[in-house]
């Protein structure tokens, strides 16, 4: 009798501890709940926990005091649209065709591929998003339950799993564009004590600026621990990772839209909860010096959250239980594109490796400080022109309204806001090489489809942007061969320029005469040739394209040629574009000036509020 009594409360015993036992593998395996706060317009610089130039953020303090703060975290495109296209999308934007800012048209994601939130949703998730998207990509309903300025995970079903996404614009480019009775009321933090980084002047002016980012940036962070709260009050702090990071760097004059430091170089730190301490190889209240770009934002989230990761997403994680140690110290590169700003284009890529930075500029005569009107809202920039055009800059910076480099190389530990270019070094001549192979190696393989011009992206390949890249994919590789030849001596490559200026593909012709222009005079050897292409060449903008070189290089005005393309041409981007060479012509050595008649533009352009803006800006 007392040995089944003996054995009933054994049982008993047995069964509670398997049950306690299951109750904790159960509770160890729901998924986490996720949030990102992300802060617009923020790079490292500006704040102390990242910089020692920076202020004081406690609210973000507290979240790396337990979790993990990452110093080499980074956008991938240095502006809004292009930037939260890729953190959507998992996947580059020069591949997808998303990395135009303000988008003309919008792309489909690939083929089998969705924005990274439909995941989750099909993983039992609650998707929200408080509110801003700015996708250059058509999205569709599956994405988020709610994507609106009343989207909370509160909505969410009992014990429901929720990834939730809260934007802060406290600290957005305009709120810089201030007035003088704005500096004359001050600012709490004081000028006289901020840093101005060496290639700005050092005014009154770019130090009340600096002190009034500052204070955007304290305002940011307390909103950062209102969210914060808001978790702890509802007791969700211990299963909720929280990731706080600036949307893309900014946004001082040169930052956000240029690809330096300061434009990409974001903060980041990740809150770990209590009760997934194990779910990561990281211990809270470290740092990590893993290079993490946003097309590993979406996997990072995925995996945390035990989703099978989709084919075709460009990123991967860096944080998870199957994510070591030893993955993340050989996560040590980041690559990043520039291409049109609202009605600004360039085409610019860079490439991080380590400490080493390299950057190719493509249009190299595209200087940094070409007109962009709403950067030039802002009063730092047109006091920065205005002393340019006087004469007061020193060559540091004078830098931003001068031709650039074709290719330039920074040591960014040594050099931390890129004013010393060591690409023609003999020192640096092995880094230069392996650098710009490895961009070839990612611009070819991608493949990048920005060496077809906007306008005929749109027009023949943004129905599948993916596919027409696979199937141009060796013409995308010609293009660059051509492009590359800036690089190289120009006696030793004319012969192959002038192939390229001849051939019967447009694009060859195009690529052939940006490559003169980054010449410039060495290239006038083939003056004749590009003159006869700025009056027969069927393709409009090779037109334009010629009639730059010449102005360029002072051989002939090319504002009658470039105006009579305008006139032209039936495509409103292809529009943009030829306007973003008049634009170049007026601001060059030579200032042509041009007198546009409105009358004679085709298709109602003028109702293209970025056209007006170009329009209206030549004719000042």
């Amino acid at each position: 009798m007392l040995q089944s009594k003996f054995n009933t409360i054994l049982c008993i015993v047995l069964l509670s501890i398997i049950s306690s036992c299951k109750a904790k593998q159960a509770e160890q395996i729901t998924p986490p709940n996720i949030v990102w706060i992300t802060s617009e317009d923020n790079s490292t610089h500006f704040m102390d926990l990242f910089d020692a130039h920076g202020t004081s953020t406690p609210n973000i303090e507290k979240l790396a005091n337990n979790g993990v703060k990452f110093t080499h975290a980074f956008s991938n495109a240095a502006v809004c649209s292009a930037a939260r296209s890729t953190l959507i999308s998992g996947a580059y934007g020069p591949r997808l065709g998303t990395h135009y800012h303000r988008k003309l048209q919008k792309v489909p994601m690939p083929d089998g591929l969705e924005m990274f939130p439909y995941y989750l949703r099909q993983a039992g998730y609650h998707t929200t998003n408080n509110s801003k998207e700015d996708y250059n990509i058509f999205k569709t309903d599956s994405v988020w339950d709610d994507s609106s300025k009343k989207a909370t995970w509160k909505d969410r079903q009992p014990n429901q799993p929720f990834f939730h996404v809260f934007n802060i614009g406290t600290t957005h480019e305009g709120k810089l564009h201030f007035t003088e009775e704005d500096m004359k009321a001050g600012t709490k933090t004081n000028p006289d004590s901020t840093f101005v980084f060496p290639n700005h002047p050092q005014t009154e002016l770019f130090r009340y600026t600096n002190a009034l980012y500052l204070d955007k940036i304290k305002q940011m962070d307390t909103e950062v621990g209102q969210v914060v709260d808001k978790l702890e009050k509802e007791g969700l702090l211990e299963n909720t990772f929280i990731f706080y990071f600036g949307d893309h760097g900014g946004v001082l004059p040169g930052s956000k839209g240029y690809l330096y430091e300061s434009g990409l170089h974001v903060p980041l730190v990740v809150y770990i909860p209590s009760k997934y301490k194990n779910s990561v190889n990281l211990k809270p209240n470290t740092s990590s010096d893993a290079f993490v770009s946003f097309v590993d934002f979406g996997p990072t989230v995925l995996n945390l959250a035990g989703v099978k990761m989709p084919e075709g997403i460009d990123g991967v994680p860096f944080l998870g239980k199957n994510i070591t140690k030893k993955d993340l110290a050989n996560k040590n590169e980041t690559f990043s594109y520039a291409d049109r700003f609202d009605e600004k284009y360039d085409m610019v890529r860079a490439l991080r490796k380590g400490k080493y930075k390299y950057i190719r500029n493509y249009q190299a005569f595209n200087f940094d400080g070409l007109m962009n009107e709403y950067r030039y809202r802002q009063p730092g920039y047109k006091e920065w022109k205005s002393l340019y055009e006087a004469g007061k800059l020193n060559d540091v910076q004078a830098q931003f309204f001068e031709p650039k480099p074709v290719e330039a190389l920074y040591d960014i530990e040594a050099d931390p806001y890129e004013t010393h270019n060591l690409a023609k070094e003999e020192a640096y001549s092995k880094t230069l090489v392996e650098m710009r192979d490895n961009l070839n190696t990612r611009t070819k393989t991608m493949p990048d489809l920005s060496f077809y011009p906007e306008f005929y992206l749109i027009e023949n390949a943004f129905e599948n942007p993916v596919l027409f890249g696979q199937e141009h994919k060796e013409d995308i590789k010609n293009y660059i061969d051509i492009a590359n030849l800036s690089l190289e001596n120009f006696d030793n490559v004319k012969s192959k320029i002038e192939t390229s200026l001849k051939s019967s593909d447009p694009w060859e012709r195009y690529w052939g005469l940006i490559t003169c222009s980054n010449f410039g005079k060495e290239a006038l050897s083939l003056k004749d040739e590009i003159t006869t292409i700025s009056k027969t060449d069927n393709e409009t903008i090779n037109r334009v394209r010629a009639s730059e070189f010449l102005g360029l290089t002072e051989t002939q005005n090319p504002a009658q040629m470039m105006t009579d393309a305008l006139y032209n041409t039936e495509d409103s981007s292809e529009a943009l574009l030829i306007l973003n060479s008049m634009t170049l012509m007026k601001e060059c050595k030579l200032k042509y000036t041009f007198n546009i008649d409105r009358t004679k533009l085709k298709n109602n352009m003028l109702s293209i509020k970025l056209i007006r803006t170009r329009i209206d800006y030549l004719s000042s």
